[in-house]
């Protein structure tokens, strides 16, 4: 049977006031309303136009830190050594491991090395003090070295390698639980000009941001005091005696914030040798209303006793 191509190409007749198909079809299009246009391409190039800026960017941060590190390259402030790229802070993985850190076993209560049944170093201390803890023996070695770098010869980013030692010693459980503020032992205000920083405080900050406890500068020197390094243990107790007092406003005695109304608090120092900075400084804080306290430092000195 042939197919009809004629018909199938015309369009169909349509009656007297009947609306043609091709017509309706025709309106209903100019009717629609234009699709906007998509802009999917566009931001395709902005965020692979960015990807490109942040990995150029990234690139040349990179060449600035290479063309710095070999123009002006970090060296050990202690071996002077120069630092590999992996190494952080200003001192040597070699030097770290020079450091003379504290033996074991060690009391308990003062942490100093002992192997004996009756700590010699815990006479020191006065009753309302509960824990002391440090890391290595200072003045001889690396250790000694850095304790030096900090407080005389500007290096204040050695407290970034050091405090890190200090925040992982190990302590008794009540004092973990307990500890709710650090205190920094406070800078006489002449040695403070010179420095430009107080060390301690240096050491409280860090440690507070990673203890995740609040540091507060609540005690000031009420006296000049000598150096403590050039003197005997007898002149070192006299020296600080009634040295340090709470800032009037922050103690519970005086009436003021009760920052410390039965606290235990820790406080920070470099270096602990007879503990008569320490003890001066805690009295201060246990006479205004800290129910006890600890003591955290870096170095501590050997004791006349010690034949470690």
């Amino acid at each position: 049977m042939a197919l009809d191509h004629g018909s199938r190409s015309r369009p169909p007749v349509s009656s007297v006031g009947s609306v043609s198909p091709v017509k309706n079809a025709r309106s209903s299009a100019r009717s629609r309303k234009p699709e906007k246009p998509r802009d999917l391409p566009a931001r395709t190039h902005l965020t692979q136009a960015g990807q490109g800026f942040q990995s150029l960017s990234g690139l040349l941060r990179a060449a600035l830190h290479g063309l710095a590190d070999f123009a002006l390259p970090i060296a050990c402030v202690c071996c002077h050594r120069l630092l590999a790229a992996h190494e952080p802070g200003i001192v040597c993985g070699l030097c770290w491991t020079k450091v003379d850190w504290l033996p074991h076993p060690r009391c308990d209560r003062c942490g100093h090395p002992s192997d004996r049944y009756r700590c010699r170093w815990c006479p020191l201390l006065p009753n309302f003090v509960r824990a002391v803890r440090s890391c290595c023996w200072v003045p001889d070695g690396i250790a000694g070295d850095l304790v030096h770098n900090l407080k005389y010869s500007g290096w204040s980013a050695i407290a970034l390698g050091v405090v890190p030692h200090m925040a992982r010693l190990s302590w008794p459980p009540d004092v973990v639980a307990e500890r709710a503020l650090l205190i920094p032992v406070p800078l006489a205000a002449e040695r403070l000009r010179e420095r430009g920083y107080n060390q301690s405080m240096l050491l409280a900050t860090e440690l507070a941001n990673l203890w995740k406890v609040p540091v507060r500068e609540l005690l000031a020197r009420s006296r000049p005091t000598q150096t403590q390094t050039r003197l005997a243990p007898a002149e070192r107790l006299r020296n600080v005696a009634g040295a340090f007092s709470v800032i009037p406003g922050r103690g519970l005695a005086d009436g003021g914030m009760k920052e410390l109304a039965r606290k235990h608090v820790i406080l920070v120092d470099d270096v602990v040798t007879t503990a008569a900075t320490l003890n001066s400084c805690a009295t201060a804080l246990y006479e205004n209303g800290a129910r006890i306290i600890s003591y955290v430092t870096f170095g501590r000195a050997r004791s006349a006793s010690d034949r470690l």
